[in-house]
């Protein structure tokens, strides 16, 4: 990452995050209470004049009231929205949009631009949440659910997947890391100053590798194999970040315990019926814990 400027430094904002919603069980009606807080107490000195954050369905927040872009699903609760308002950024441009590749950094996606076209030169503070649709985990998991309710107690998706021993998502993940490589640098070419932090998925399925077979059908052996695909994909998003010299937010490990499986109240994560979300997708506590993950994030490149 590029160091701090002086005017940065002579321009800090002092951000005071309030105490957001405890990650114990709460009531089911208090889940659908709006909170725009970040889970942090502390103060941070952070300043951002000009935030652009691209990426896919799990950056917009399809679902979650309101939608401030209908075509993409994109709400005003989402995370981009939520870091923010915390640091004070007076100028964001959230051009996440449900269903996006790598490819939309540099095409448009129906009538969305390429994403890339919201950076500057000016631009200070870039987030990039992508990935998961290139290697097609929204396929994966549909494959897995169809195949469990087959096969329930064994792992016929992953077997589906291996072929004379080999995981055919090993390439997949090779190639997505090169084309994250490729978006790294074009981010690094358009805004040559900004601080640029990939932001890694959170917690999907238990991260004890136990399922939940009535809320989503994956079998039981499918299940820890499928928590380990997403943290394939997460490790190769941190190695490309650490590579390319940008940051990585590890949006995961906070998210131990908020998986899918769990009530109301308590999950991040919706399942297949969402209530709080589109399904599958991070709900609204989900996306106020990744704010706060990526404030803490931005915190560490000024320490």
């Amino acid at each position: 990452m590029p160091a701090v400027s002086q005017r940065h430094r002579k321009t800090l904002v002092a951000v005071a995050a309030v105490v957001a919603l405890a990650t114990t069980a709460a009531p089911a009606a208090q889940a659908s209470v709006r909170d725009t807080s970040v889970r942090d107490t502390s103060v941070r000195d952070i300043s951002v004049a000009h935030y652009v954050a691209l990426g896919d369905s799990y950056t917009a927040g399809p679902g979650i009231p309101d939608e401030t872009d209908a075509n993409c699903g994109r709400s005003d609760r989402n995370y981009p929205t939520l870091t923010a308002a915390a640091i004070a950024v007076p100028a964001l441009g959230d051009v996440s949009c449900a269903g996006a590749t790598t490819a939309h950094m540099t095409s448009s996606q129906g009538t969305a631009p390429p994403q890339l076209d919201a950076l500057r030169p000016t631009t200070d503070l870039v987030t990039l949440g992508i990935g998961g649709n290139d290697i097609n985990v929204s396929g994966i998991i549909a494959r897995c659910v169809l195949l469990g309710k087959l096969n329930p107690s064994g792992s016929p998706c992953k077997a589906s997947y291996t072929i004379a021993g080999i995981d055919q998502l090993d390439q997949r993940l090779k190639t997505t890391a090169a084309k994250i490589d490729t978006v790294l640098q074009d981010i690094r070419r358009r805004s040559p100053n900004a601080r640029v932090l990939v932001v890694g998925y959170p917690v999907i399925m238990p991260d004890d590798g136990s399922n939940c077979y009535a809320t989503v059908p994956i079998a039981r052996g499918d299940a820890p194999w499928l928590r380990d695909v997403e943290k394939r994909l997460n490790t190769m998003l941190a190695g490309r970040a650490a590579a390319n010299g940008a940051g990585f937010v590890d949006t995961y490990t906070g998210s131990i315990g908020h998986d899918l499986c769990k009530p109301i109240g308590v999950r991040w994560m919706e399942p297949m019926e969402g209530v709080d979300s589109a399904g599958l997708h991070p709900n609204a506590a989900g996306h106020q814990a990744m704010a706060t993950s990526v404030v803490n994030a931005i915190n560490r490149t000024l320490a």
